[in-house]
């Protein structure tokens, strides 16, 4: 089967969808960095998902974490130490191997992780002011499914893909 599956009729739509998700993640980026309107209370991406992946799951290890994540253990260390240094991660030793250790979102991270998630649902729905409920609700939907297909393809390719995705 050759890998390209376009047809003559699909190629001006997909070329313009491969064009919308690019200008999508540049102003999704610019938008987090504050540099479209108001600053929002905003947050790195790493830290954000990560706050939130301990906040749906609860405490784990590095490993669980990171599998979890589908990021490798290295640069699990290297994105907590900060929200550790911060006091928004706790690391504490496991409850049966106290050789292990065990990170856990801290009252200070869930109250912050709080703070971002509310600015992020007040941008979502001024950007989505104009739409009906089934409009964002298909919106939410269709993105959903093609973070899915995004994953299990980098699954396919041999490197590991998150689980299902958080629902706040």
């Amino acid at each position: 089967m050759s890998t390209d599956m376009t047809t003559v009729g699909d190629t001006g739509l997909l070329d313009a969808l491969q064009h919308e998700v690019a200008v999508f993640a540049r102003r999704a980026e610019q938008t987090r960095l504050g540099g479209i309107g108001q600053v929002r209370n905003s947050m790195d991406r790493a830290a954000y998902l990560l706050l939130n992946r301990l906040d749906n799951e609860g405490p784990m290890g590095v490993k669980a974490l990171a599998s979890s994540m589908g990021i490798d253990s290295s640069t699990v260390t290297r994105q907590v130490a900060p929200l550790v240094d911060t006091g928004l991660v706790k690391r504490t030793s496991h409850p049966e191997d106290g050789r292990a250790v065990v990170l856990q979102l801290s009252p200070r991270g869930l109250a912050r992780l709080e703070e971002v998630r509310s600015s992020r649902r007040q941008l979502m729905a001024e950007l989505t002011r104009e739409w009906t409920p089934e409009e964002r609700e298909s919106f939410c939907t269709l993105l959903t499914r093609f973070n899915g297909a995004l994953s299990a393809r980098m699954t396919v390719q041999g490197v590991p893909g998150p689980e299902t995705p958080p629902t706040s």
